[in-house]
C-alpha cells in the first residue's frame, strides 16, 4: 500500500514516515514558547498570546450557585485578516 499523500509530503521536503516526529517539534516550541510568555504569529493564519485573567466570580451551571474563580493564564488565538478574507470569501471586514 502506498504512504498516504499530504500537503507536506506532496512537496517532497517531508516525507510521511517523518511527519508526527516533525509536528511534535514545532507544537513543542509553541508550548515552550507560550510557557516563557512569548508571542507566536503564524502569518496569513493568525497568533497566539498567554492572557491573564484575574479573580471572578461565576456561577456553577449545574446548581447555579456562585463561586469565586481563581486567576488564571490562559492562551488566546487571534484569527488572521488573511484567514478571515479566505474563509468568508473577502465578504468579510474587520
Amino acid at each position: 500500500m502506498a504512504p498516504e499523500s499530504t500537503a507536506l509530503s506532496g512537496s517532497h521536503i517531508i516525507k510521511p514516515p517523518a511527519l508526527p516526529e516533525v509536528m511534535t517539534l514545532i507544537f513543542d516550541g509553541f508550548n515552550d514558547a507560550l510557557a516563557k510568555g512569548d508571542r507566536i504569529e503564524i502569518r496569513g493564519f493568525g497568533s497566539f498570546v498567554m492572557r491573564d485573567y484575574r479573580t471572578y466570580t461565576g456561577r456553577n451551571p449545574k446548581t447555579g450557585k456562585e463561586v469565586m474563580v481563581k486567576p488564571k493564564r490562559l492562551a488566546y488565538f487571534k484569527v488572521g485578516k488573511e484567514l478571515i478574507e479566505k474563509v468568508n470569501g473577502s465578504a468579510f471586514s474587520l
